[in-house]
């Protein structure tokens, strides 16, 4: 029950999984998995083991999105994760369940992010960003490579380190 729009390529080993859309013209590079369960756990009842909740959501990319070799996509929990238009997402990234993130957004390598995150439009992130659960970034935002950011960060900012400032 995929949709795999027109126009768009997978390489080796890409995997766009049951009830994923993928938009049209876009490009997925070997290993890629879209709709991969998302980190969810809890502790069992009588607090003797761990349990799997269900992931059962998708993941809605949007039109002219690239993603880089061996990035994964984690699929919502309960609704979807959203990818927008022309987003650009490079190798070895990590986008976690029920994420956001606003079109002609730019993610560079080794950038982990974390559940429920929304991610502004034009947004540049650089190369081996932690970014952790809901948080919110503004439209046109800038973070420097490296650095972890741990909280909201407002439209038009650019920030760097870790944790993360102006």
């Amino acid at each position: 029950d995929a949709e795999i729009g027109p126009g768009s390529v997978l390489w080796p080993g890409a995997v766009v999984r049951e009830r994923c859309v993928l938009g049209a013209g876009c490009v997925l590079h070997i290993n890629v998995a879209i709709g991969a369960d998302g980190f969810g756990y809890r502790p069992s009842l009588d607090g003797q083991s761990i349990v799997k909740i269900p992931q059962i959501g998708n993941v809605v990319v949007g039109n002219g999105v690239e993603i880089g070799a061996n990035s994964c996509v984690d699929r919502g929990k309960f609704s979807s994760t959203r990818i927008g238009d022309l987003v650009k997402i490079d190798n070895l990234c990590q986008i976690g369940h029920n994420c956001d993130i606003g079109s002609g957004t730019v993610i560079a390598s080794s950038t982990a992010i974390a559940g429920s995150v929304t991610i502004g439009m034009f947004c540049q992130i650089g190369g081996c960003v932690a970014i952790v659960d809901h948080a919110t970034i503004g439209n046109q935002v800038n973070i420097g490579g490296g650095s972890g950011v741990i909280g909201d960060i407002a439209d038009g900012q650019t920030v760097l380190g870790y944790p993360a400032g102006p």
